[in-house]
């Protein structure tokens, strides 16, 4: 590897692969298949839900392979005595299986105490990752799930931390108690990270976890249109993370109105986002766990 260049590609947003694919895999799909303009046609809006809920990838290989299963299945027909087939949201499903659903989108969503928008990297692009906390009466223990790796696994210690330090300084406030103990020491706390089965690791939820964990103990409701993705270290400053292109790709899909993300990545990966991206989003630098609870809690 040291006597190689390396290049890195980046994922495409959905408005690339349907550029790509209008102007270019359809075409050559129609003539590997011998079809005519004149005998087949996919729809703009069943071209955009092919993307969005049939494949989950950083390119568009898979989307070449569903074009070309679409093809054969209309060249089928089209031997079979139709004259032209068209492709449109309305019959889409008749050619192809119901798709995976694509990135949850949380526009039907409403403000909760306990859940949070976080977002993650992976190797076919980014992804929103809720993120789950309760608190149990007990003695202040802290319980994790949700196949996590070690790493992860620590950030979350030092989350829990962070907000026992802001609710002894007084910057955040939890519910009026009559017992001599400090509130977060009557309960203990659960957090699980869903998709149970999918292993996770890494630092970058770090201030999403100390939302979650504020949200339950202040019982202030999180915010829905907003997501987030930051390292938290053990004294309250939010550290840069990798993967900002994917994650913030992920929170556009999911039609995510806010993203707060560390001041550092603000200053240095923007550029490397797409504009579609940058307009449809409010993109919020921070510096501190505490500005994090100012723009997430209710």
């Amino acid at each position: 590897r040291d006597r190689l260049e390396l290049i890195f590609v980046d994922s495409y947003t959905p408005n690339e692969k349907f550029e790509i694919a209008k102007k270019y895999l359809i075409p050559q799909e129609m003539k590997k298949h011998c079809l005519k303009k004149t005998e087949t046609n996919i729809t703009d809006g069943a071209l955009r839900k092919i993307i969005d809920e049939y494949t989950k990838e950083a390119g568009v290989r898979n989307l070449r392979k569903i074009i070309s299963k679409l093809m054969r299945k209309i060249a089928k027909e089209l031997l079979g005595g139709k004259n032209k087939i068209s492709i449109t949201l309305k019959n889409l499903e008749q050619y192809l299986e119901k798709g995976y659903g694509g990135i949850e989108q949380v526009s039907k969503e409403k403000n909760k105490v306990g859940v949070v928008n976080g977002l993650a990297w992976t190797a076919v692009g980014g992804d929103l990752l809720k993120i789950e906390a309760i608190k149990i009466k007990g003695k202040g223990a802290l319980t994790l799930t949700g196949s996590l790796g070690d790493v992860m696994k620590e950030s979350a210690r030092i989350a829990l931390s962070n907000v026992r330090v802001m609710i002894d300084e007084g910057k955040l406030s939890t519910p009026k108690n009559n017992e001599k103990e400090p509130y977060y020491k009557q309960f203990d706390i659960h957090i699980h990270f869903p998709a149970g089965a999918t292993p996770k690791d890494g630092p970058s939820a770090g201030i999403a976890v100390v939302t979650v964990l504020s949200s339950i103990l202040s019982q202030r409701k999180v915010r829905y249109d907003i997501a987030m993705t930051g390292e938290v270290s053990l004294v309250g400053d939010v550290l840069p993370i990798g993967g900002l292109k994917e994650k913030l790709i992920a929170a556009y899909k999911a039609k995510i109105k806010t993203v707060l993300i560390p001041q550092k990545n603000y200053d240095r990966d923007l550029d490397d986002v797409p504009d579609e991206v940058k307009e449809g989003l409010e993109i919020i630098p921070v510096k501190r766990v505490e500005e994090v609870i100012k723009y997430s809690l209710l």
